[in-house]
C-alpha cells in the first residue's frame, strides 16, 4: 500500500471546528481539554482514579459478549485505560470508516503499551439507536465500480424500538453476491458476511457484533453493548444525577452552544429549555422525553416528576450529548476515537463532562482512507489529477479530464488568445482612464464577457474531445464510482465488504499498518 496524505481541509465539507481541532488547536483549546494526535496528551489524560468496584462490575458485565478476551482480562487490572470508539450497528458493518475507527483505537492502545501505559481498545455498539431505516442499508460495488444499494427488510412495526434489537429478516445476501460479481476475493468476503448475518435468530446488533469480531479478531477489540441490563444498572447513578440536575445541565449546554455559534462553529444538537438528555426505555420502545416548566418530564400525555424518573434510572437511555459522558463514567477512557461530527459533539458536551464526571478524554480523530487499485492510480497519473480533484461531482471530474485531453498546441493557442485579449483590454483601460473614467470602468464588463466567451470555446473544445474518447468517459465513471460515489467520500459511503472482495482479507492489516497516530490527514492509498 502506497499512501499520499490529503489535508482534511482539502476534503469536501470539512467543518470549521474539526479543521481547527486538528490543525489550529489553539483556537479551540478552551473547548477541548486535550490536543489530538498526541500520545503524550493521552498519557496525561490517563492520569485519573477509576473506582475498582466499578471496574470489576463492568468487566463482569462485558464477559458474555467477549468470551476469552485477553484485552478484557487486562481491563480488569487497576490502572488499565480504555481507548474507545463506536458506531451504529449498520448492515454489513456499516460504512468502511467503522473499520478505520476500530483500527485507530487499536493503534493508540498499542502505542500506549509501548510507552508503558496499560491500555486496551474498546468498541461501543450503538444498539440503542432507534432509526432502523438509517442503518438497514449497505452500499457496495462490483468489478465495474458502479454503486449498488442493498437493504434489509424493515420490521413490521413502526414503533421506535432500539435498532440493535430488531430481528433480521430477508438479509440481502443473494443481492450482495450478485453485486460483488467476480471480484477476486468475493468468496472470502461472502463467507465473512454469511457467518455474521446468515442463519436464524440474528438481530441487527448481534450480526454487526459478530462481523466486527471476526473482521478484527487479531486485534482483540472489546465489544460493548449498552443495552446489556447489567451495564444499565451500573450506569444508573449517572443517569439519576443527570435527571436530578437537568435544568442546570441544559442551561450550561445552551450557554456552550451559544459560544460555538458566536465563534462561527456549529452546534450538533439543538438544546432548549424543554430539552431532555434522556430517553425512557419501556416495553421494548424508546420514548422521547421533554422537560416541563415545572421541572418534570413528559411524553405525550404522560408525565413524571424528576424524582419519579430518577427512580427509573436503569431504564433511561442517554441522548447524543450525554451518551459519551455515560460511556466514560462506565469505563476508564483516556481517548475517544471519532469522526468529525462525533468530535464536534464532544465540544458541545463538555459542560456535561465538567458537571457529572470531572474529566474528559482526548478527542481523537479516526484515521481516514480512500482506497484505490492500480488501474485507478494509472488513470490518475494519465490525466494529471491529484486526490482532491477526484472528490467532486462526476460531471466536474469529466470536465477536468476533458481539459487534460486538449492537445498542448491547441491549449496554448486558447491560453494565448485569452492573454492577448487581457493585455489589449489593459492597454485600452489605461488609455481611457485619462480620457473618461466612466468609459474605463465599462472595460471590466467587456472583460468578463470576453473571458466568458473564450472560456466557453475552451469548454466546448474539451467536451468535444471527451465525447470522441470513449475510454476517457469510462475512466471518469470508474474513478468517480470508486473515489466519490454519489458525491460522498468513499469511506462514508461504501461498506468495507467490496474492498475485502477486491483486495482480499489482508487489506485490514495493510490499513492498520498505515494508521498514523501523530497525523490527522486523510490518506489516499493505492493497493
Amino acid at each position: 500500500m502506497q499512501c499520499t496524505c490529503v489535508r482534511q481541509t482539502d476534503l469536501p465539507n470539512t467543518s470549521k471546528i474539526f479543521a481547527d481541532l486538528v490543525y489550529h488547536f489553539d483556537r479551540v483549546s478552551d473547548l477541548y481539554p486535550w490536543a489530538p494526535n498526541n500520545i503524550d496528551e493521552i498519557i496525561r489524560a490517563s492520569q485519573f482514579d477509576f473506582p475498582d468496584d466499578r471496574r470489576r462490575q463492568v468487566v463482569e458485565a462485558l464477559a458474555p459478549l467477549n468470551p476469552g478476551s485477553a484485552s478484557l482480562a487486562k481491563l480488569a487490572d487497576p490502572g488499565t485505560v480504555a481507548i474507545i470508539t463506536g458506531q451504529q450497528v449498520g448492515l454489513f458493518s456499516g460504512p468502511a470508516y467503522t473499520v478505520y475507527k476500530a483500527l485507530t483505537a487499536v493503534r493508540i492502545a498499542s502505542e500506549l503499551r509501548d510507552r508503558g501505559i496499560p491500555a486496551v481498545p474498546m468498541f461501543w455498539l450503538a444498539t440503542e439507536d432507534h432509526d432502523f431505516a438509517e442503518i438497514a442499508h449497505a452500499e457496495v460495488f462490483g468489478p465495474d465500480q458502479t454503486p449498488v444499494t442493498l437493504r434489509a427488510t424493515p420490521p413490521d412495526s413502526n414503533a421506535p424500538v432500539p435498532a440493535g434489537e430488531v430481528a433480521l429478516r430477508d438479509v440481502p445476501l443473494d443481492g450482495l453476491r450478485a453485486a460483488l460479481g467476480d471480484l477476486p476475493f468475493a468468496d472470502d468476503a461472502m463467507a465473512l458476511v454469511e457467518n455474521a448475518y446468515g442463519g436464524a435468530g440474528k438481530t441487527m446488533g448481534s450480526a454487526f457484533a459478530a462481523m466486527v469480531r471476526d473482521l478484527l479478531a487479531p486485534y482483540d477489540l472489546i465489544l460493548i453493548d449498552p443495552m446489556t441490563p447489567e451495564l444499565r444498572r451500573i450506569a444508573a447513578p449517572l443517569m439519576r444525577q443527570a435527571v436530578e440536575r437537568m435544568p442546570e445541565l441544559a442551561d450550561a449546554v445552551m450557554a456552550r452552544s451559544k459560544v460555538l455559534l458566536e465563534r462561527g462553529y456549529h452546534a450538533q444538537v439543538l438544546v432548549e429549555k424543554s430539552t431532555s438528555f434522556a430517553f425512557l426505555l419501556e416495553n421494548g420502545q424508546r420514548i422521547a422525553l421533554r422537560r416541563t416548566p415545572e421541572g418534570g418530564f413528559h411524553a405525550g400525555n404522560r408525565k413524571w416528576t424528576a424524582a419519579e424518573l430518577a427512580e427509573r434510572a436503569a431504564e433511561l437511555s442517554p441522548n447524543a450529548l450525554l451518551r459519551p459522558v455515560l460511556q466514560d463514567y462506565l469505563f476508564p477512557t483516556a481517548a475517544y476515537v471519532g469522526g468529525p461530527a462525533e468530535l464536534a459533539y464532544l465540544a458541545q458536551s463538555r459542560p456535561l463532562y465538567d458537571a457529572l464526571l470531572g474529566r474528559q478524554p482526548v478527542a481523537f480523530p479516526r484515521a481516514g482512507f480512500t482506497l484505490v487499485d492500480e488501474r485507478a492510480a494509472k488513470r490518475v497519473a494519465k490525466y494529471r489529477l491529484d486526490p482532491p480533484a477526484l472528490m467532486v461531482r462526476e460531471d466536474k471530474l469529466r470536465d477536468t479530464i476533458a481539459s487534460r485531453l486538449v492537445p498542448p498546441g491547441l491549449n496554448a493557442s486558447l491560453e494565448g488568445t485569452k492573454s492577448a485579449f487581457t493585455a489589449a483590454l489593459n492597454r485600452l483601460k489605461s488609455d481611457l482612464e485619462g480620457f473618461d473614467p466612466t468609459l474605463a470602468a465599462s472595460i471590466e464588463t467587456s472583460r468578463r464577457k470576453i473571458e466568458y466567451q473564450v472560456g466557453k470555446i475552451a469548454r466546448k473544445t474539451s467536451a468535444q474531445i471527451l465525447a470522441k474518447d470513449e475510454q476517457a468517459q469510462r475512466d471518469a465513471a470508474y474513478l468517480s464510482g470508486l473515489v466519490f460515489p454519489h458525491d460522498h467520500l468513499q469511506e462514508r459511503y461504501y461498506s468495507i465488504v467490496p474492498f475485502l472482495a477486491k483486495f482480499g482479507p489482508g487489506i485490514v492489516e495493510d490499513i492498520y499498518q498505515h494508521v498514523r497516530v501523530e497525523c490527522p490527514d486523510h490518506q489516499f492509498a493505492v493497493l
